[in-house]
């Protein structure tokens, strides 16, 4: 019975006109931001931790409300992608410093793409991948719905894209390196040193970063290049590649896979910096070093 629920919904918002739908993306993120007040916390504390004394509770609460609206963005993006052929997918993406991607792939190196729930971050694997014709492994979580999960994993790879799910998702980003195929990592989620994450700087703060783009990269010689994606309407995007973070590969392993991912959460904090009301601002990024910021009732 969820599973048709959620089919429902889907097809409601598939039909929708954007126009509507963007309306009602607005309507439901001022619903959960007074149903939910913890995300205001979450992201008013994240904000201080990041930017001290900027901003006043009105502007983070305007901070929240977009933050829930990009995540509805995201999702609804990823609904109506069903419909849309690659061309029509990037025709309205400008890509940015493509060269830095184009001499990769000259060279046939083994990419590896770091990037961020940043701006539309949902469209970003898919655009690259139309765009440049290159399949391109995705790591996410399985959808609740195994319905949904099928329409989903199937829009997707009309694009491209191929998901691995977390569990056993190592195995999978290997498979597809040695089938040349590209892999993308969304590094920006707190991981800590029991989940495997390792401790770099953030905005001057400690967090728990994923060493797996650094393993891998170093592992298989493979590029690892940051992108990232942004736009001001949902209407016109503009994707931006970053100059590949070199790849260590000394006789001291961890620290070439420390600087690696010191490197990676440096270019995330320099993006986030250039344009702050584009990064999902609800995770709690400092937990795994600093949980007392948070508090118990977060």
């Amino acid at each position: 019975m969820r599973d048709y629920l959620y089919f429902l919904v889907y097809k409601l918002f598939y039909y929708m006109p954007n126009n509507i739908a963007n309306r009602l993306l607005r309507g439901l993120s001022t619903l959960v931001f007074y149903l939910k007040p913890r995300y205001y916390r979450i992201v008013s504390t994240n904000l201080e931790i990041a930017f001290p004394n900027r901003y006043t509770p009105k502007e983070k609460k305007d901070y929240t409300l977009g933050t829930f609206y990009r995540l509805g963005q995201a999702i609804l993006g990823l609904m109506k992608r069903g419909r849309l052929s690659p061309e029509e997918l990037t025709k309205n993406i400008h890509f940015q410093n493509e060269a830095i991607l184009l001499d990769a792939l000259r060279k046939k190196e083994k990419i590896i793409f770091i990037m961020a729930h940043y701006g539309n971050w949902e469209l970003l694997p898919p655009a690259i991948a139309s765009k440049y014709n290159i399949t391109i492994a995705g790591i996410g979580r399985k959808l609740d719905s195994s319905l949904m999960d099928k329409i989903l994993l199937k829009n997707r790879e009309r694009f491209g894209i191929e998901m691995l799910y977390r569990r056993g998702a190592m195995k999978g980003a290997m498979k597809a390196l040695k089938e040349n195929k590209s892999v993308c990592f969304l590094l920006d989620q707190s991981l800590g040193e029991k989940q495997g994450g390792i401790r770099v700087d953030f905005f001057g703060k400690p967090v728990g970063h994923s060493p797996a783009a650094s393993v891998l990269a170093r592992n298989f010689d493979a590029t690892l290049i940051p992108a990232f994606i942004s736009t001001d309407d949902y209407k016109s995007y503009t994707a931006t590649f970053y100059p590949p973070i070199p790849t260590l590969k000394t006789e001291n392993k961890e620290a070439d896979i420390h600087a690696m991912t010191q490197a990676q959460a440096s270019i995330t904090e320099e993006v986030i910096r250039q344009r702050p009301q584009e990064w999902f601002w609800v995770h709690k990024r400092w937990k795994a070093y600093l949980p007392e910021l948070y508090g118990k009732h977060l």
